[in-house]
């Protein structure tokens, strides 16, 4: 297995390191509303200036259309200052004759927030005229965006072929604990895919019956997989024209050992809405008016049973509609279960994409996992197989 560069090897003392971290946070009044990004990365600033390095901070904010005063990361750098306490200095630009004075004025340990990367078009384009600029301002590379790292744009990816790159403290974290969770786990392992449609995971349904060895299906999904098996799904959302797609999943999963649970026992209600009346039922007693809604809970206890007997877990995406009460019920009792499990030392619990950390939230159970990645469109590709461009220019040789 390739491992990768970390800080531990860096020598960062009166050097001028690049940071690329995620600032790309939820704002509200312009004012931060979730500082979770900011907490994950502090660690990184932290030590580095501790070190005597000088912190220089490349990140984005939103989609911008070139310059946009309502996409600047100036907010975002004064949020950032509060978490860390400790000053934290803006330049108006992240190249150019802005970024090279401030970058000039700093002394070893002091932290220098850049304006927001999609500012310039170089930066998704990976233009090397940009990376080249960017690559002027500093003598090492650090990459704490995992949540970036399935781009290759300029500071994601770019500037790791022009300076000595290393992986900050969250990439680190989050690449040990992807790594646990599906290139070097305890088996068995079961992992959780939920979500709407099989078209937007086949990807990664085809990866994990060739990795796990129990596929535990929920949300929507189920509803197609239920539906090739000739069961009758009512006005239940199914992708009626990806029945096959769902068969040949499964006898792949079949052919390569691994186990697929699907709900024997699914909650009903004929409206979409909060607290809409609903039942439960088996799966072969779907009306013809019902939409299923969530798993009930007899599907609750088999998958906690399947927890019960594993080493690792691997969880994206929830069982049902879990924004909608009382449909939120069997993705909070598998959670509560596999935070339990996980406090008692008997599973690895790896979760990640954003309904899931928004679940796994609503349930106040996202610290007793053992890690919970805020990344959504990089832990996807990960769990999917697919090599990362920001996380391999850090391998080793």
């Amino acid at each position: 297995m390739k491992r990768f560069r970390t800080l531990d090897q860096a020598d960062l003392r009166g050097k001028r390191v690049l940071v690329r971290v995620d600032l790309n946070v939820p704002m509200e009044n312009g004012k931060v509303a979730d500082a979770t990004r900011i907490e994950r990365v502090a660690a990184t600033i932290t030590e580095i200036a501790d070190q005597g390095g000088k912190v220089i901070l490349l990140a984005h904010f939103g989609r911008p259309k070139g310059r946009d005063t309502s996409a600047s990361l100036a907010p975002v750098a004064m949020a950032l200052a509060v978490t860390i306490g400790r000053p934290v200095a803006f330049a108006p630009d992240c190249v150019g004759a802005p970024a090279e004075v401030a970058v000039a004025a700093m002394r070893d340990g002091d932290i220098l927030c850049l304006e927001n990367t999609r500012f310039h078009k170089g930066e998704e384009k990976n233009d090397p005229a940009f990376v080249a600029a960017l690559a002027t301002l500093g003598d090492v590379w650090v990459n704490d965006a995992f949540s970036a790292a399935h781009r290759a744009h300029a500071s994601t990816e770019g500037l790791g072929h022009r300076l000595p790159a290393y992986a900050g403290r969250n990439m680190q974290a989050e690449l040990d604990a992807l790594t646990l969770a599906l290139e070097a786990p305890e088996r068995p392992v079961a992992a959780i895919v939920g979500g709407a449609k099989i078209s937007t995971k086949l990807d990664l349904l085809g990866n994990l019956v060739a990795k796990v060895d129990v596929l535990i299906i929920g949300g929507a999904m189920a509803n197609t997989f239920l539906a090739a098996q000739g069961l009758a799904v009512g006005k239940s959302l199914c992708e009626h024209d990806l029945l096959a797609t769902a068969r040949d999943i499964m006898g792949k999963a079949d052919a390569a050992n691994c186990e697929i649970v699907l709900p024997g026992e699914v909650v009903v209600a004929r409206t979409f809405a909060a607290n809409a009346p609903a039942r439960v039922v088996s799966v072969d007693a779907v009306g013809g008016d019902d939409m299923i809604l969530d798993i009930g809970p007899g599907s609750v206890a088999r998958v906690v049973s399947v927890l019960a007997r594993s080493k690792t877990l691997v969880w994206n995406g929830p069982f049902g509609a879990f924004e909608l009460v009382p449909f939120d019920a069997g993705t909070v009792a598998v959670a509560h279960a596999a935070a339990e499990l996980t406090q008692a030392r008997r599973l690895v619990s790896v979760a990640g994409g954003g309904d899931t950390v928004a679940a796994l939230n609503a349930a106040g159970v996202a610290a007793r996992l053992s890690y919970v990645s805020t990344a959504g469109g990089a832990f996807l590709e990960w769990m999917e197989g697919k090599p990362l461009p920001g996380v391999e220019v850090l391998r080793m040789g």
